[in-house]
């Protein structure tokens, strides 16, 4: 089982665990030849992407920092703008109180003056009314006294002074009487 060539190794000088120099020089010869290709193109090509890739990547994270930063300011100008447009809406809610207030106090003087005027026209004309009433219950009593009185008298009273003068007198009478009932009215009271 044991192999020829093995027991030719054997039996020759040579010491297994030693190599070959002609095989190590070729050997090494490709491996200083594949060393120089991967450091001449290969790692710079790698250390070109890398570096590329570290750029990319500080660019990004400074783009970030950048945006967080414009973000920031924009959100504390827009919590300022808010702010101001809050105190701007209570300042205007303010001044449409304010003037709604001023609007009613000026309708309601309006109101009481035009109620004022209306209650001064009503009591003139009340009080024109109350006198045309009494002119014409004076004329209507002057003359029913007057027939009265001529009955009673038994003569005539078509004199107008005459008339007049009793007229008068019998007004005068019932001024007299509504007088003494309002007093004895208020003194009852």
């Amino acid at each position: 089982m044991i192999s020829a060539s093995l027991i030719q190794a054997a039996e020759s000088d040579a010491n297994p665990l030693l190599p070959n120099f002609w095989e190590f020089l070729v050997v090494l010869l490709g491996f200083l030849v594949l060393l120089f290709v991967v450091q001449k193109w290969i790692v710079p090509a790698f250390e070109k992407a890398y570096q590329a890739r570290t750029e990319a990547i500080e660019g990004g994270l400074n783009e970030a920092e950048k945006a967080k930063a414009e973000a920031e300011a924009m959100k504390a100008e827009y919590e300022k703008n808010l702010g101001d447009a809050r105190a701007e809406a209570s300042r205007m809610r303010e001044e449409a109180r304010a003037e709604g207030a001023e609007i009613v106090a000026e309708h309601k003087e309006k109101a009481a003056a035009e109620a004022a005027r209306i209650t001064e026209q009503a009591q003139q004309q009340i009080a024109a009314e109350r006198a045309s009433a009494a002119h014409s219950l004076k004329a209507e009593v002057g003359s029913l006294a007057t027939q009265l009185a001529s009955r009673i008298v038994g003569e005539a009273l078509e004199d107008d002074t005459r008339s007049q003068r009793v007229v008068d007198r019998f007004l005068a009478d019932l001024d007299a009487d509504q007088s003494a009932q309002a007093g004895q009215t208020g003194a009852a009271q």
